[in-house]
């Protein structure tokens, strides 16, 4: 059945534009532990700053944006201290935070919450999710969602045909960016442009298109097996009340874009800029590689001055305190109250706050949890990956292990211990050397 999608009226393009970020819950990111363990992958510092403050940061440079909706459904003093942060910092942009009552999806969450998100009468809104790493090229989006008259822009990028069925596939016209097909994590091969996660919907399209979901879903007959009579309880019937609830759980990428490709006025905006998931735990770090490679890029202030010992790019807190003959970069992250040793050889890694590195050690391919201690002569130690790669998972004597080693908060390395490709869990002691391990 196709979903009739109802026109926008061409009423001009100077009404108020809002943006929606997805930011998950608890029950969500667990690939991301045991960097999540303490604290939500959103707010995990990625070169410097919190994942969801980069997506933050492209929608202040939107004209026109003034309201910035968080969804998701962590408890609201998550994201208390960093909504009170961006005021200060971005004081153009009202940011709140709303929790839903149960993951509802990313569709599910936007219907909603429609209310909020139609108030004060915006034509068209952005939706980030907050798990994506890229340039968010969003007035770009917007410039083709005026020129064509669109109901809805994707952003897009090309990947290698083996990893493509990893993702929401794209099939589009070379020549007018129109959106023709669109098929989430397909079996066998359809395109190799995948969806990015970042969209820009006309309101009076998007809104009837989920609730036209959500209609079709309810409609649709289902087959129950039900229990033989002595074991009929009311738990049973309460989960036949139940299921209308559960039939608001839906997703833009299973339940949504396959439909709104049916419209002619879906368009696809394809980017030649990096772009990257920020899924499992390593994964953070190609990610903090390419936000510090945007920053030097743009001569961003915050990065540390390049020299002889400092291979940019590489971001060091103003409270951290690094030895002149420790050798950083390229694309590191050192966080706040950590302390660096003489001779310390740090490249692409991520260091959080109130790490000790002692003399002469060597972190490699790795992110130091918070509190965490390498000893004078160690070696942490990761694989690189292939650029252009969008796994951290590498295949050693014929086991998967992570490419990207992990020590999580509070561990320590003793003096000279050699640990690779490894994921370490919090409070653990390492004394003897170790490689292709989880750590519990």
């Amino acid at each position: 059945m196709n979903l009739n999608i109802p026109m926008r009226e061409k009423n001009g393009v100077g009404k108020p534009t809002k943006a929606v970020i997805l930011v998950g819950g608890p029950s969500r990111g667990t690939r991301f532990r045991p960097l999540s363990l303490d604290i939500p992958k959103p707010l995990f510092d990625v070169a410097g700053h919190p994942i969801i403050w980069h997506c933050l940061q492209a929608v202040a440079k939107v004209p026109g944006i003034r309201e910035v909706i968080l969804v998701g459904y962590y408890d609201e003093s998550v994201f208390r201290d960093f909504i009170k942060d961006s005021a200060r910092e971005v004081p153009q942009i009202r940011i709140q935070y709303l929790r839903e009552y149960q993951a509802l999806g990313t569709a599910g969450g936007l219907y909603h919450f429609r209310d909020a998100i139609l108030k004060g009468g915006p034509e068209r809104f952005f939706v980030l999710n907050a798990d994506v790493c890229c340039s968010f090229p969003l007035n770009e989006m917007l410039k083709i969602f005026e020129e064509k008259d669109a109901e809805a822009v994707i952003l897009g990028t090309r990947v290698s045909n083996d990893a493509a069925t990893n993702f929401g596939c794209i099939v589009s016209d070379a020549e007018t960016k129109r959106v023709l097909h669109y098929v989430e994590k397909p079996e066998s091969h359809i395109s190799n442009l995948i969806n990015c996660g970042v969209y820009l919907f006309s309101t009076e399209t998007i809104f009837p298109s989920i609730r036209s979901a959500i209609k079709r879903r309810a409609d649709r007959p289902r087959l129950f097996s039900y229990p033989s009579s002595e074991n009929l309880d009311t738990s049973f019937v309460n989960n036949l009340q139940e299921d209308g609830e559960k039939n608001e759980v839906l997703r833009l990428e299973q339940d949504i874009l396959s439909d709104l490709a049916d419209s002619n006025q879906f368009y696809v905006l394809e980017t030649k800029d990096f772009w990257r998931q920020i899924k499992t735990a390593g994964s953070a770090v190609p990610a903090n590689a390419l936000y510090l490679q945007k920053a030097f890029q743009s001569g961003s202030k915050e990065l540390a001055t390049p020299s002889a010992n400092i291979l940019p790019p590489v971001f060091i807190h103003p409270t951290a305190e690094v030895d002149p003959t420790a050798k950083l970069g390229p694309h590191v992250s050192v966080g706040p109250r950590s302390i660096i040793g003489a001779g310390v050889r740090i490249k692409e890694s991520i260091v959080l706050e109130d790490v000790e590195i002692k003399h002469d050690a060597c972190v490699l391919y790795s992110i130091i949890a918070r509190g965490s201690r390498v000893g004078a002569w160690a070696r942490v130690e990761g694989t690189p990956t292939p650029v252009g790669s969008h796994s951290t998972s590498i295949v050693k004597n014929g086991v998967k292990v992570q490419s990207i080693t992990i020590l999580g908060n509070d561990c320590g390395v003793a003096d000279e211990v050699r640990v690779q490709n490894c994921v370490c869990l919090p409070n653990k002691e390492l004394k003897r050397d170790v490689s292709n391990e989880v750590i519990m």
